[in-house]
């Protein structure tokens, strides 16, 4: 039986968090919920704040995951993370970067550093 996309997503955020903690980055938090969008993952990159958005494409019709973070889903992410940081005002002091992890259909990861910016 298939498991719920949920299920899978916390999977493939865990695999890119392993991933990132490898290269050297710190965990912040994970699934972080706000009005109008959510935050995969956020971590720190030395003194950067890195909003990572995790996509998982298993099949390449449908496009790389990197081309599925579209203007909208930017959005939602941008207002989550203004949000987030509001509410954390010690962070919201670091330099901020929109990093997109795409894990492919062999679960190969790639790490787009800066994917967008708050202004796209």
């Amino acid at each position: 039986a298939a498991r719920p996309a949920a299920v899978k997503g916390a999977e493939h955020e865990a695999q890119a968090r392993a991933w990132l903690e490898a290269r050297g980055l710190r965990f912040v938090a994970g699934n972080v919920r706000q009005p109008g969008g959510e935050l995969d993952l956020v971590m720190r990159d030395g003194d950067t704040l890195a909003i990572i958005e995790v996509r998982k494409r298993s099949h390449r019709g449908y496009g790389t995951a990197a081309e599925s973070v579209d203007a909208r889903k930017r959005a939602r992410i941008v207002r989550a993370a203004t949000g987030y940081l509001a509410q954390n005002p010690r962070l919201a002091k670091l330099p901020v970067r929109f990093d997109v992890i795409a894990i492919d259909a062999e679960d190969r990861l790639e790490w787009i550093q800066a994917a967008f910016d708050a202004g796209d």
